[in-house]
């Protein structure tokens, strides 16, 4: 037995804890509930007892153990003879790890599922998040994301779902759901949509280990090598986007000593490996603009035309209101705030504009540009009156306040 911490240990184990018994045993919901309550019980042995030489085998033996009470107390549909092979742990022999951990995935973001139900079961399943842990990231009450990933794994057996490889014609798309599934839970990370902090780093950077393994598995995929640069170049300003108490420091205020060099210069490599491989998607355009944004020395030597030139192409690749919105204050950098008001009129009648603070925010700092305080001052308020976020709606007030004098 050894003494190292073993928090860490057992989320990377997670994944290929579940996908032993998944493939082993076939019945995704019973192995994943099995899990969970081998890995309180590490949790609990582990502090006093120690790690063990083989942790990913012991966790494999409890789990089966588990597996096969379970199986045995259900209801008599699942009462059923087996044979005794099948009662017996699983060979905790290494498995093809990384097939089984895009299998586990992509499981888990079946497309019979929701976004909510998507995220909290990868969480949990591949992240080995438990379910407080992921209640308490996203603001809902525990029973609600128990209840999530209940039904979740009920639908996924319901459609047919297996622990295996998706048909080719079906991977690209489930590859896909992943990928947004892992950059939902990054954004929130980044910037909380509503609570006292501005960032969940516990969120932001298990999206980014997620990537990792997502990239592990999926060496030829662009998209995803996008997403990872995405996440580093974004993350690496983390530090600098939090003053000392605690409220937002927008991007042109921020200390750049502060960046993370060594994040900054793996998404630049990753940046730089895949823009010239071919065709390009939307994760790569962002983590091209975000380089961008990281090879500036200061906010005044930002190539904002560049911006400008990589927002009209990401509109044209993967259309949205946030994206529309972005490319409006590149135009307003490059050619005044008076052009970005005008851009920003034009958005104003989209629906999932019309109440997002993002759209008073933006239009409040274009019209303080202008000179135009007194409608900057009220839509510096409305913004701050629209937030969830706290730190968010301080400074939003803040500014407010500071148009006053």
């Amino acid at each position: 037995m050894s003494a190292v911490p073993s928090g860490e240990l057992l989320r990377a184990l997670t994944p290929e804890v579940v996908a032993a018994l998944a493939r082993r045993y076939g019945d995704f919901e019973t192995c994943e509930d099995a899990v969970q309550e081998a890995l309180l019980a590490a949790a609990t042995q582990w502090p006093s007892d120690g790690v063990p030489e083989n942790p990913k085998a012991w966790l494999i033996t409890v789990a089966a153990r588990r597996r096969i009470e379970l199986w045995r107390s259900d209801d008599a549909r699942r009462r059923r003879e087996e044979t005794v092979a099948a009662l017996e742990p699983p060979d905790p022999a290494p498995a093809p790890q990384s097939d089984d951990t895009l299998t586990l995935m992509l499981l888990c973001c079946h497309p019979a599922l929701t976004r909510p139900s998507q995220v909290a079961l990868t969480l949990r399943a591949v992240g080995g998040l438990t379910t407080a842990e992921i209640a308490r990231a996203f603001l809902v009450p525990e029973p609600t994301v128990g209840q999530r990933i209940s039904r979740a794994k009920q639908r996924i057996a319901a459609a047919g779902g297996r622990f295996r490889m998706p048909p080719p014609a079906e991977l690209d798309d489930r590859v896909a759901a992943v990928c947004a599934v892992l950059y939902l839970v990054f954004n929130e990370g980044h910037t909380a949509s509503e609570g006292p902090d501005l960032q969940r780093v516990e969120l932001s950077g298990e999206a980014v280990r997620l990537a990792r393994l997502l990239r592990a598995v999926r060496p030829a995929d662009d998209e995803v090598a996008g997403l990872l640069a995405l996440m580093l170049l974004t993350d690496a300003r983390r530090d600098a986007r939090v003053g000392p108490d605690g409220g937002l420091v927008p991007l042109a205020e921020q200390d750049r000593s502060r960046w993370d060099a060594g994040a900054i210069d793996e998404g630049l490599a990753l940046v730089a490996q895949v823009l010239p491989a071919g065709p390009v998607g939307p994760y790569q355009l962002q983590a091209a603009i975000a380089a961008v944004h990281a090879e500036a020395e200061s906010a005044s030597d930002t190539d904002w035309p560049q911006i400008l030139g990589l927002y009209r192409l990401l509109e044209t690749v993967a259309p949205g209101p946030m994206v529309a919105l972005n490319r409006v204050v590149a135009v307003a950098m490059v050619h005044g705030p008076a052009a970005g008001l005008v851009g920003l009129d034009e958005l104003a009648a989209d629906p999932a504009l019309a109440g997002h603070h993002r759209l008073h925010a933006v239009r409040a700092h274009l019209l303080e540009r202008a000179g135009r305080v007194a409608a900057a001052r009220r839509e510096y308020t409305a913004a701050a009156d629209l937030t969830r976020s706290v730190p968010e709606r301080r400074y939003l007030a803040g500014r407010a306040a500071a148009l006053r004098g």
